[in-house]
């Protein structure tokens, strides 16, 4: 290789690494501000669970709700993930009030969605998400065999839509959220059979593929959130509708309950290095 071609081979680096140098100072930094949401739950609750009776119970329903939006670091524009955590407690009686059933369940799941936005004040977003729910109904008044233990881990369906406006001089941004599992596995026992008799180590056929005709569930959640400053007044609607039917055993449960609580952005910020003033602000929801 001649001396010339060396020194060409030299210049051509040491530019493109000066205009490496000038892009990177010159790049703007990306920040991924945390929404969150905390909200309680009341409302109603139907179940039933042939396992433990073949009657419908009717009561009231409550629940904590936890959700974690952040654009993602690769392609924060395109990409968003959600944590959600819900744990709910429902107290329901017979048809005669004469016996109660509880339904204690925790569900949470993790999802990425890729959005899009056909309108400047409208984000949509579609993807999938994994999630886990483990729980229990209990009717003392069945004897022996008082619990009916549910454990499931699904691959999901998710996404939302929301919407950016103002009710008077307020900003608010509704926003709508189901989740519909797909495919996955849960547990059920046979109908009759005691968790005596699986604790002393019957462990076949508990395990069961989750697919629309044995497992089904939709989550929907509506909400609204009034923005006063970076912390907002959240309210809305959660429903859930859940059916599934296995060794001859069906239950069925439903909920409706009216939301409330507080959701805003959060990021953590360098007191001594302040914010970029050429930083890009990325929200997760819109």
């Amino acid at each position: 290789m001649t001396q010339r071609t060396i020194l060409t081979l030299l210049i051509i680096l040491s530019s493109m690494a000066s205009k490496a140098g000038i892009n990177g100072s010159d790049s703007v930094t990306v920040l991924r501000p945390v929404f969150t949401a905390y909200t309680l739950e009341t409302g109603s609750a139907k179940l039933t669970d042939t396992y433990l009776t073949p009657l419908i119970y009717e009561g009231w329903h409550t629940a904590f709700d936890y959700q974690r939006y952040q654009a993602m670091r690769f392609s924060p524009d395109k990409w968003t993930m959600r944590l959600h955590l819900n744990l709910r407690l429902d107290k329901t009686d017979n048809p005669a009030r004469n016996a109660s059933m509880w339904d204690l369940m925790l569900n949470t799941d993790w999802g990425m969605m890729h959005k899009f936005r056909p309108l400047p004040s409208l984000t949509l977003a579609a993807g999938a998400s994994t999630g886990i729910e483990i729980g229990c109904l209990y009717n003392a008044r069945n004897g022996n065999n008082p619990a009916s233990a549910k454990a499931a881990w699904t691959v999901n369906l998710t996404g939302f839509a929301s919407y950016r406006t103002r009710i008077g001089s307020l900003p608010v941004t509704f926003t709508y959220q189901p989740t519909l599992p797909v495919t996955g596995v849960f547990f059920s026992p046979d109908y009759g059979e005691l968790y005596y008799e699986i604790y002393l180590g019957d462990h076949s056929g508990l395990t069961h593929l989750a697919w629309w005709g044995s497992y089904f569930k939709l989550d929907n959640q509506l909400t609204a959130d009034i923005h006063f400053g970076n912390t907002n007044l959240r309210f809305g609607y959660h429903g859930t509708v859940f059916s599934s039917k296995v060794n001859h055993i069906v239950t069925n449960i439903s909920t409706h309950a009216f939301t409330i609580g507080i959701s805003g952005e959060w990021m953590s910020v360098n007191s001594r290095k302040g914010i970029s003033p050429k930083a890009r602000l990325i929200n997760a929801l819109y």
